[in-house]
């Protein structure tokens, strides 16, 4: 791929990212979290070590920003999925630390269903209320 390419590309996310809505921001952390645990697991699954690493590194970074858009104040299930926030970040540096693909498995089956429920309340969001009612703290994210 050419340099034009990859460029048209990255302005295209950037602008996906810049216009999007508090809940499809949500949606495409998880989306991205999401990738990168399977990037991972496929990694490590072939010992290549180092981009498991980096896949395994970037999904904690996704997981630190989940657990800091949390709104405890607003939205009384937050300290449950703060709770598996943190399970989810210990499990993902051991499976890093230990290289152990067993919890990178068990990560992705703990987070898939949370993606496609987020997937699923972005989608019956009317689409005039969703900025207003995502950035409110209805659903507890910012």
């Amino acid at each position: 791929m050419t340099y034009g390419a990859n460029a048209g590309r990255n302005r295209y996310g950037q602008d996906a990212v810049l216009s999007a809505t508090p809940v499809q921001l949500l949606t495409m952390l998880y989306d991205r979290l999401m990738l990168d645990l399977g990037r991972a697991e496929v990694a490590q699954l072939q010992a290549q070590w180092n981009d498991a690493s980096n896949h395994l590194t970037h999904a904690q970074s996704i997981v630190v920003e989940l657990t800091t858009s949390l709104k405890a104040d607003i939205w009384e299930g937050s300290e449950g999925l703060r709770g598996l926030y943190s399970y989810v970040l210990t499990a993902l540096m051991a499976a890093n630390i230990q290289r152990e693909v067993a919890r990178t498995r068990e990560c992705i089956e703990l987070l898939e269903p949370l993606r496609q429920a987020w997937h699923q309340a972005a989608e019956q969001l009317p689409a005039q209320n969703a900025q207003h009612t995502v950035a409110g703290g209805m659903l507890g994210i910012a």
